[in-house]
């Protein structure tokens, strides 16, 4: 080993559950990220802008249109990576953000689609209009390589299971999210609004957009905001018993 390679590991921070955390909140909140695909013409790196959102495991998706330049080189190509995080005052750099390297794969029409579909349309209700115009495609990302950048001096390599869940067990969680997400949104907004207080949102109004087997993430505009459970679902039937739980807890604050 060189000496440079050892000054390069000792940048590097141990990867705890607040890392890991930090890595899930910010691809799981990003409403776009930035998309970085390989030009066929001479295999130079091409940069641009997506919308963006989560499979129920963490796997990120977006929406694109075949007149993109990205689609094209992503057909000729699916290795490519994506740039998650976004700045707020001050210096950009102090801001956490998150590269991932994987690969692209197109859905074809199907109940996978479908499910990625309509997670995507409430994060982004206004691509109701284009989703499904024949040139569209939905693209879910493959995660090989991590890097993790907390800040100055809070750098961490996490792994792919660092950041997708395993869903072994939690299939029927994926059939049950839309109608959860439904009545929730129809029957119980008071209760949604409650949950996003609880993390610091003071608007009311909010929405439940998808549920996954650790929390659940809400809308209200452009603006995100998730709750986490205080335990990992572990079959579909907790989801119903754990949002009524917390919803009772923050009602009569016990």
């Amino acid at each position: 080993m060189t000496e440079k390679t050892e000054k390069k590991k000792d940048v590097l921070q141990p990867v705890d559950d607040e890392a890991r955390r930090l890595a899930r909140s910010l691809v799981r909140r990003s409403r776009y990220a930035s998309l970085a695909t390989l030009d066929p013409l001479d295999g130079s790196p091409a940069a641009s802008r997506v919308s963006l959102a989560t499979a129920m495991n963490g796997d990120p998706v977006f929406l694109i249109s075949q007149l993109s330049g990205h689609f094209g080189n992503l057909e000729a190509d699916p290795r490519c990576s994506l740039l998650i995080g976004e700045p707020g005052k001050g210096d950009p750099l102090a801001h956490p953000r998150i590269t991932l390297i994987g690969r692209a794969e197109k859905l074809p029409s199907g109940p996978e689609r479908d499910r990625i579909k309509s997670r995507y349309l409430l994060r982004h209700p206004k691509s109701a209009l284009y989703v499904d115009f024949p040139d569209f495609a939905f693209w879910r990302f493959s995660t090989a390589r991590v890097s993790l950048n907390g800040g100055f001096g809070k750098a961490f390599a996490p792994v792919a299971s660092d950041i997708v869940l395993d869903m072994t067990g939690l299939e029927q969680l994926e059939a049950a999210e839309a109608s959860a997400v439904s009545h929730m949104n129809e029957d119980h907004g008071d209760a949604v609004d409650r949950y996003a207080a609880s993390v610091g949102a003071k608007e009311t109004g909010w929405k439940l957009a998808c549920v996954d087997p650790e929390g659940i993430d809400m809308v209200h505009g452009d603006a995100t905001a998730r709750l986490w459970f205080d335990e990992p679902l572990k079959t579909a039937e907790d989801l119903h018993m754990t949002l009524v739980k917390i919803a009772r807890r923050l009602r009569t604050g016990s």
